[in-house]
C-alpha cells in the first residue's frame, strides 16, 4: 500500500482499532462476571477490567466482537458528528493562503505554440484555444487593463499582443502612433504555413497528436506571407480616413 493510501485511510482508523479493542474486552469481562442481575454484572465488570485488560490477546467470542463492534461505531458516530458541525477555521492559514504562482502552474493554460497564446507578462501567457483538451484549463479571454497615463499600457501589452498577429483587430489609437509603428508590419502579415505531408500523402503529427507545419515557399523559393486587410476610419484628418458611408451598407 502506497504511504499516501496508508495515510488516507490507515492511519486515521487506528485510534477505532483500539476502541474496538477495549469495547470488546469489557464484553468479556461482563460475559465472565459470575452476578446474575445486570447491575451486580456490571459492578463485576467495572471491578475485573484490569484483570481481563492484563492479556492483550482479543477474545474471539461472538458477544465480545459484537460489543467491541457497538463501541467502536458509536464513538466513530460522535466523532462523525462533531466534525460534520465543526467550523472551519483553517488553522495555520488564517492570514490566506494566496501564493506567488510558478511556471508550473500557469504551464495547463498554454498553447504549445507561443503565436496561439495572449500574453499577459513577459513569463505568463493564456491560450486563446476556446476549447482546450482539459475543459478545467478553459479561461475567459477578456483582459482590462487599467493605467495612468505613459504606464505602458501600449507598450507592454497591446503592441506584444499586436505582433502576435494570431487575431482580428479593431484598435482605438488617438495618439496615431499604433498605425505608423505597427501598420507595415500588418500589411506584410505573416508567413503561411501548411501542413507537412508525409509520404503517404497525409499530414505528419508529432507525438502528442498535433499536426505538422511548414512555412510555404512560393516558386522562386521565399516566404509566402498572409497579409492583414487594414482599414482606418480617421475622425480628424479626413482625407486620411477611409471613405464610410452608413445609408450604403445593406
Amino acid at each position: 500500500m502506497s504511504t499516501d493510501k496508508m495515510r488516507k485511510y490507515v492511519l486515521p482508523n487506528l485510534p477505532y482499532a483500539m476502541v474496538f479493542w477495549f469495547f470488546s474486552k469489557c464484553g468479556e469481562a461482563y460475559r465472565l462476571s459470575p452476578a446474575d442481575d445486570t447491575l451486580n454484572k456490571i459492578i463485576d465488570t467495572i471491578t475485573n477490567l484490569s484483570i481481563v485488560l492484563a492479556n492483550p490477546i482479543p477474545s474471539f467470542n461472538l458477544f465480545d466482537l459484537a460489543i467491541g463492534l457497538i463501541g467502536a461505531v458509536t464513538i466513530y458516530g460522535i466523532v462523525w458528528q462533531k466534525k460534520k458541525n465543526a467550523k472551519n477555521w483553517r488553522r495555520d492559514i488564517e492570514y490566506g493562503s494566496a501564493r506567488w504562482g510558478t511556471a508550473k502552474d500557469i504551464e495547463p493554460y498554454l498553447d504549445p505554440k507561443p503565436e496561439n497564446n495572449l500574453i499577459l507578462t513577459a513569463t505568463e501567457s493564456l491560450t486563446l484555444n476556446g476549447r482546450p483538451k482539459n475543459p478545467k484549463y478553459a479561461r475567459n479571454k477578456n483582459v482590462l487593463i487599467v493605467g495612468g497615463s505613459g504606464s505602458g499600457k501600449t507598450r507592454f501589452f497591446l503592441k506584444p499582443n499586436l505582433m502576435q498577429m494570431h487575431s482580428s483587430y479593431v484598435i482605438t489609437d488617438p495618439k496615431g502612433s499604433i498605425l505608423v509603428e505597427c501598420g507595415k508590419m500588418l500589411q506584410r502579415g505573416v508567413p503561411k504555413t501548411a501542413p507537412k505531408i508525409g509520404k503517404d500523402n497525409k499530414p505528419l503529427k508529432d507525438k502528442k497528436g498535433n499536426i505538422i507545419t511548414e512555412v510555404v515557399l512560393n516558386k522562386k523559393g521565399k516566404i509566402v506571407y498572409e497579409s492583414y486587410e487594414i482599414k482606418v476610419l480617421n475622425t480628424i484628418d479626413f482625407k486620411k480616413s477611409m471613405k464610410y458611408n452608413p445609408l450604403l451598407c445593406y
